[in-house]
């Protein structure tokens, strides 16, 4: 089958949260399955210039305001993803000096409507055999930027097109809905019957979200919990009335971990490898960590860590409340991260205040992410609302043991240390309230079993067995495209 997957971005060429880490692991888990995956991506400095053996496919002439774009379409491969690529060049586009979404001062590009309808519009013309040489059989669309692909399919189809492929829509955070002022329809070229309640509108403005939740044939998200909570007004985030009316449409898929990327065993980026039946080398990475970080190494608690953007969704304003908790406990703290000025801010004071118990690195730094979360021995992630989460996958796979909050992916993934369940499925920490308070005494119960030696091993071990690999996830979307017609 072959499929064709539409994104924004893609690891470890452009990323900026989780979704690059999926795109870039899909492709190869669906290709062990027999599919034959493509990708389609904008043209951002970073993939463009990776394309290897670049050819010209069609010069691209969308409707509406996209027809004054100068664009074409590339095909070749990108060796770091280990994919063949569709690459929009359109330098106008997406060849500036900010980031892919918004300028160097954080504003969103004033253009981000029509950047993105070229995306959405390129992966419906190859849908409808722009390349003739290669025409998919199913569209993957991921999140808001994509998210006009399937309705630029719809309008193909009542025009009266035949033998188009059919479309899963995945929802990686429906909080980032791509909204717009009512006045950018026009320049979209959609039929204007497609800006109502039944299509793009959504509260007087225009959504690209709700066009792929609307117009998609199947949708999914990125866990199973998370499917369950956006169609409820807490996490809806105002769709919860059209999630609910397509509910047996809906699926939450989990999110896996890419093991030739995240394996303690094999991961040259670390001062020492390790796995669940050789755990030196994991301290040897601690040891490493506390000296690069230049954090006392004589603490006897845990050393907790933060790799997140820095924003109220991840909980961070709990962690900056409970970091006396943490201190006073004999622990330690080490942040990766950036975002909100404010949270920088603080974190960065903590960090002068106690430089031997808080360091702070704000910022992205892949290597250094592997490093922070194999020589750290928890992981916090208190998210007020989470999609799927990686880092506790992450921390799951190198035995820094999670501390989650039971919401979303995270309820999914991590199971509670507790006196019932040490012996038998804990491995990690969990709690419920979203508040300092609760955050404090979770840790302070992590606190209590890092100093039990042997039944931190015992839950370490545990949580670095546990399979989250792509294979399982791959499987469920090719049985998903195979429900489809088209």
């Amino acid at each position: 089958m072959r499929i064709l997957q539409i994104c924004a971005e893609i690891y470890p060429l452009l990323k900026t949260g989780g979704l690059a880490d999926v795109t870039a692991a899909l492709p190869p888990a669906l290709r062990a399955l027999g599919c034959e995956p493509r990708v389609l991506l904008p043209g951002f400095p970073a993939i463009r210039d990776s394309l290897a053996d670049a050819r010209p496919v069609a010069r691209l002439q969308g409707p509406g305001a996209l027809a004054a774009i100068d664009a074409r379409l590339l095909l070749g491969r990108l060796p770091a993803c280990d994919v063949d690529a569709y690459v929009i060049d359109a330098p106008a586009c997406y060849a500036r000096d900010g980031g892919p979404y918004a300028d160097a001062g954080h504003q969103p590009y004033a253009d981000n409507h029509l950047r993105f309808a070229l995306l959405g519009w390129t992966g419906a013309a190859l849908a409808r055999g722009l390349d003739p040489d290669w025409r998919p059989q199913r569209l993957h669309v991921h999140d808001w930027h994509a998210a006009l692909a399937p309705a630029y399919l719809r309008a193909a189809a009542e025009a009266g097109e035949n033998a188009l492929p059919g479309c899963v829509y995945t929802v990686h955070n429906l909080a980032y809905q791509g909204l717009f002022d009512a006045s950018r329809f026009a320049e979209l070229g959609l039929p204007a019957h497609f800006f109502s309640m039944h299509g793009l509108e959504f509260h007087g403005q225009v959504s690209f979200m709700k066009a792929g939740l609307y117009y998609s044939d199947r949708i999914t998200t990125v866990s199973p919990g998370y499917a369950r909570e956006i169609q409820g007004p807490e996490q809806g985030c105002g769709l919860d009335g059209l999630l609910r009316e397509r509910a047996h449409e809906l699926s939450g898929i989990l999110n896996g971990v890419d093991d030739a990327v995240w394996n303690p065993a094999t991961d040259t980026l670390l001062a020492a490898r390790y796995d669940a039946t050789r755990l030196a080398g994991k301290a040897r990475c601690r040891k490493a960590l506390r000296a690069e970080l230049g954090l006392a190494d004589n603490a006897d608690g845990p050393l907790y860590c933060v790799v997140s953007r820095l924003t109220e969704q991840k909980g961070l304003h709990l962690v900056l409340q409970a970091l006396p908790a943490i201190v006073a406990g004999g622990g330690q703290f080490a942040l990766l991260g950036s975002g909100d000025a404010a949270l920088e801010a603080a974190f960065g004071d903590a960090a002068a205040a106690r430089p031997d118990a808080v360091a702070v690195h704000l910022g992205y730094d892949e290597a250094f992410a592997h490093r922070l979360i194999a020589g750290s021995d928890v992981i916090l992630v208190p998210s007020r609302f989470e999609p799927c989460g990686l880092t506790q996958l992450y921390g799951l796979k190198y035995g820094t043991l999670p501390l989650v909050r039971r919401v979303g992916g995270l309820a999914d993934t991590v199971a509670d240390a507790s006196l019932e369940t040490l012996d038998t499925d804990a491995t990690g920490f969990v709690f419920e309230e979203f508040s300092a308070a609760a955050l404090a005494r979770t840790i302070t119960r992590a606190g209590a079993l890092f100093r039990r030696g042997s039944d931190w091993k015992t839950v370490q071990r545990r949580a670095m067995a546990k399979d989250f690999g792509w294979q399982r996830a791959a499987e469920r979307y090719v049985a998903l495209y195979r429900q489809i017609s088209g």
